[in-house]
């Protein structure tokens, strides 16, 4: 047995180190079955971020279907997802670089199947975008969402087009609206079921169902509106097995499973005060899949934790599905079994083959390979806490823990709040090692999901409508402050860190409130007013409904801004951005480090020359880790088991 050792909080040495975390892990998602076979993305940081379709066939071989010169990546919002699609055996993809939709037969190279039509140069091809396709076996072409760059003047335009597979030719079916996704088509080929929305809605404020025919030249015709409002989220449409549409809304207040009933009506399948939703931030999400017309596999969110369930579609019954895990994404199902991305406080998300008879799953990969004994795993622990106004809010509770080390009796560990992106988003209780890379060297971590948050409905989510910079911003603090209060975090070593909307949150939390005494902002927003402005059509009026219309409520911008309050400001921040990013411009970082800089506030800038919005080079991930561990260490003065890589921290 090991013997324990006494060393203080945060100087605990740990087997989970950046470079273990960055060379063994990858990133996993949008599952799909074709045939008897199942194909995924693996985004891989030893490759430069690069995203490759894996295909595990029938026979049980796993292998590499995108050749090392590609990536399968789509920019459209952005965002991406939805960057692929398989029908018998032939993948279509869309290529980062250049953005177009190539095709490639099994055993065969990738060949383009789209071109700009115009002057056929890198800089045209990349104007235009394809991303959430789908096969038209009827009339041997793609439906997609098509996002055009190409004049200078106006926003992009986004519209659904069919692409020949013939020869590439593409045809505008829906056109006019802001946004398109989820082109679905029936069982027997004859119609077209999308979901489109308009500024300023995001997808989960409010968007549309619609369904068109299509006449014998494979226009739409006779387009309706089936569902969905300003006011009224609706997700994933899905045709079933006999021809009836099926789609997730919040008309209730929470994401149900609905379906279309004739007549023009619809019905509810399964009410529960539960979501079957999730934000629509990246094309190409299921969480639910038809077994047989008789029977859906789906997965839903209580209170935060997902679970797997069976539906029968005659009845409405649920059943529970007794599954290990406690997220679950990417829900595929075929006779007798379904297919998803799962993963649990003690198992990191894996590609599952589940037997729904057996009840039993298959890992056919894993997001990390990695080999660690539990004991410096910190176990995810659901909290609630009260927060302003009354009202309760929720996150997820990891103290330290490391087999090896323990802490003097009267220490109490230091504490790192963790703020999501999105805003509108959710961190889930699955083992992350981003994670357990704090705690097993002593430092707590508690991840928040502030008011705004999904998986607690959609009144949980609407807590933030007008008030970003306000609720999540007090319910960081106030978990913060239970922590303390309750003796599992020393008041005295409260941090805060996050990317993206999490980095403006913790900005705001720095500089508007006085609960946490340093913090780390990745890709983070200090100028909602240039945000604004500057960012991309997607998001360009997402502000509208967290702060309020711009220009006309300018003063809320100012007011919600931390780079106009840098005065406010004095307890450390490090900062790390990517030089690329066109979601959250780098001069936002860079206005408010030059600020601190000027006050004397100690303030680092780590910037990583090539990279977007978010991380996904091993070592720019490894860097910004071991580089927010080493200014705390250097900001709250506890040495580091091992030397990391230092930065270089103005005014300290």
């Amino acid at each position: 047995m090991t013997e324990v050792k006494t060393a203080p909080y945060g100087s605990w040495k740990s087997p989970i180190t950046s470079d273990l975390i960055v060379k063994e892990s990858i990133s996993l998602g949008q599952v799909k079955m074709d045939r008897d076979d199942i194909y995924w993305i693996e985004m891989r940081p030893s490759e430069g971020g690069r995203q490759v379709v894996v295909r595990h066939s029938s026979n049980g071989a796993t292998t590499d279907v995108t050749p090392p010169e590609f990536n399968a990546r789509t920019r459209v919002h952005e965002y991406g997802g939805g960057d692929y699609l398989v029908h018998d055996g032939v993948v279509y993809f869309s290529n980062f670089a250049d953005q177009q939709l190539y095709r490639q037969t099994p055993n065969s190279s990738p060949e383009r199947l789209t071109s700009s039509g115009e002057e056929d140069d890198a800089a045209t091809l990349v104007d235009l975008r394809y991303a959430d396709a789908v096969f038209d076996s009827r009339r041997a072409r793609l439906i997609c969402v098509r996002e055009d760059h190409r004049a200078a003047n106006r926003e992009a335009v986004n519209e659904l087009v069919a692409i020949s597979v013939a020869n590439g030719e593409a045809k505008v079916l829906v056109s006019g609206s802001d946004f398109y996704s989820s082109p679905r088509i029936s069982p027997e080929g004859s119609r077209l079921a999308w979901l489109t929305w308009k500024h300023p809605n995001m997808p989960w404020d409010g968007c549309e169902l619609w369904v068109g025919e299509f006449a014998a030249d494979g226009r739409l015709t006779n387009q309706q509106r089936v569902a969905g409002a300003i006011d009224e989220s609706i997700f994933q449409p899905e045709w079933s097995p006999v021809g009836t549409l099926y789609f997730v809304s919040d008309q209730s207040g929470w994401w149900n499973i609905y379906r279309t009933a004739g007549a023009g009506s619809i019905e509810c399948v399964c009410e529960m005060e539960a979501e079957f939703g999730a934000a629509q931030w990246i094309f190409g999400l299921s969480t639910y899949a038809f077994e047989s017309a008789d029977r859906i596999v789906c997965a839903f969110a209580d209170r935060g934790i997902w679970h797997l369930a069976a539906v029968e579609t005659q009845t409405g019954r649920l059943e529970r599905i007794d599954a290990p895990y406690t997220d679950f994404s990417y829900v595929c199902a075929a006779p007798g079994r379904s297919v998803f991305r799962a993963g649990s406080p003690t198992e990191p998300f894996a590609i599952i083959d589940f037997d729904l008879s057996a009840k039993k799953a298959k890992v056919l990969q894993r997001q990390s390979k990695i080999k660690v004994d539990p004991g410096y795993y910190s176990r995810a622990q659901p909290i609630e806490f009260p927060t302003e106004n009354g009202l309760m809010a929720h996150g997820f509770f990891y103290p330290p823990q490391n087999r090896d080390f323990a802490a003097p009796q009267d220490e109490r560990p230091p504490l790192l709040v963790k703020s999501h992106g999105g805003p509108t988003s959710a961190t889930m209780a699955v083992l992350m090692l981003g994670i357990h890379y704090w705690t097993s060297r002593g430092i707590a971590v508690l991840d928040v999901n502030y008011g705004g948050s999904t998986g607690y409905g959609r009144a949980y989510r609407e807590r933030l409508n007008g008030a970003w910079g306000i609720v999540d911003v007090d319910d960081c603090v106030n978990g913060a402050k239970f922590l303390a209060e309750s003796g599992q975090a020393d008041a005295n070593r409260l941090m805060i860190d996050g990317g993206s909307a999490g980095g403006y949150t913790t900005l705001c939390a720095l500089t508007f409130r006085d609960r946490f005494k340093a913090g780390a902002s990745h890709y983070g927003v200090s100028d909602a007013e240039a945000l604004a402005k500057e960012t991309h059509k997607f998001e360009s009026r997402y502000l509208d409904g967290l702060i309020g219309p711009y220009p006309a409520r300018r003063d809320l911008y100012i007011e919600r801004s931390p780079i106009h309050f840098a005065d406010k400001l004095s307890v450390p921040v490090i900062f790390f951005q990517g030089l690329e990013d066109k979601v959250v411009p780098p001069n936002q970082a860079e206005m408010m480090v030059e600020a601190l800089r000027q006050k004397g506030v100690p303030v680092a800038y780590v910037a990583f020359a090539g990279e977007q919005h978010g991380f996904r080079r091993a070592e720019n991930i490894k860097r910004s880790l071991d580089g927010e561990l080493y200014f705390y260490g250097r900001v709250f003065g506890f040495e580091l088991a091992e030397p990391v890589e230092p930065v270089v921290i103005d005014n300290l």
